[in-house]
């Protein structure tokens, strides 16, 4: 093990814990540790999570769980911590972590997203997502938590969990594989209704293992203004298309039919323009949910 030394003032009489907290330990969580102030005698061992104090120093010492902290002859305070060997054979336990293993995948998953958003600027048509580059590009887990996402916009990257989320919730077990959701409602985690917000779960086995979104800023979805941001909107209506929850691709269908419909009843002025954006944002997840790069490197 490994140990450290705390020189101490010389005392006569030894000294006991003088009272007792309940302290929290990332390894064994809520616990009774001892407390004891400095000095202590010759020769005490302290086994157990403890306190100790030196209130003319100011100096606080924590015994954590598996040290143990001995006072030497020279007074010296001496904390002994547990052999590390036991750890380094449970690598391969479910719990562990490695931190190579991780960095490398962190790094991965980035970089996919990443291409996301390349090939989404590349695709798009308009001059908000092709030159403004206001769009983000994210990966989920399968819960719907956020695993990475490229340095795209942060008031976009910041909701986008709680939107993909809401679609597990809402559809649960009636989402299929190869299914697109749109979405831009605020209820749904949405932002403003131009930022509008493409999800596709990848499946492995049967089973959703992980969701790609996008969210990118469309030209107009209708409103009262051109740009679909009237700053005198009292209703969300006012604002252009608010949709809760919509499959846009189903049975390997993009359903243009249906969202045309909603863009021309909320008055967007840039149709054909938003849908060709949209299937940008649709197509990046293309190579994802037939080639599965990304279950392929994880192996």
């Amino acid at each position: 093990g490994s140990g450290g030394k705390v020189k101490q003032r010389r005392h006569r009489k030894p000294t006991g814990p003088v009272s007792k907290s309940r302290t929290y330990f990332e390894d064994i969580g809520f616990t009774d540790v001892d407390i004891y102030n400095l000095p202590l005698s010759s020769g005490m061992v302290i086994s157990r999570p403890s306190i100790i104090i030196d209130w003319k120093a100011g100096v606080t010492i924590v015994v954590e769980p598996n040290c143990t902290a001995t006072v030497t002859e020279d007074l010296d305070l001496e904390i002994h911590v547990e052999n590390r060997a036991k750890a380094s054979a449970d690598k391969e336990s479910e719990d562990f972590v490695d931190p190579v293993k991780l960095s490398l995948l962190g790094h991965r998953f980035m970089g996919i997203a990443e291409q996301m958003g390349r090939t989404l600027q590349r695709t798009a048509i308009s001059t908000n997502i092709k030159e403004r580059l206001d769009f983000s590009c994210a990966l989920f887990d399968r819960t719907g938590g956020l695993v990475a996402n490229a340095p795209h916009v942060p008031v976009h990257l910041g909701s986008m969990q709680d939107a993909v989320r809401y679609q597990i919730r809402k559809l649960k077990d009636s989402w299929l594989e190869g299914e697109v959701i749109m979405t831009n409602h605020p209820i749904a985690g949405g932002s403003h209704l131009p930022d509008v917000t493409i999800i596709t779960p990848v499946y492995e086995s049967g089973k959703p293992t992980f969701f790609v979104a996008s969210r990118g800023h469309e030209a107009d979805i209708g409103g009262l203004t051109p740009g679909s941001m009237p700053p005198f909107s009292v209703n969300l209506y006012e604002e252009g298309m608010a949709v809760e929850s919509f499959k846009l691709v189903e049975n390997d269908l993009f359903r243009e039919k249906e969202l045309r419909t909603m863009l021309e009843e909320a008055g967007s002025r840039q149709v054909k323009d938003v849908i060709s954006d949209i299937r940008a944002q649709v197509r990046i997840r293309l190579w994802l949910t037939r080639s599965n790069p990304l279950s392929r490197r994880i192996r």
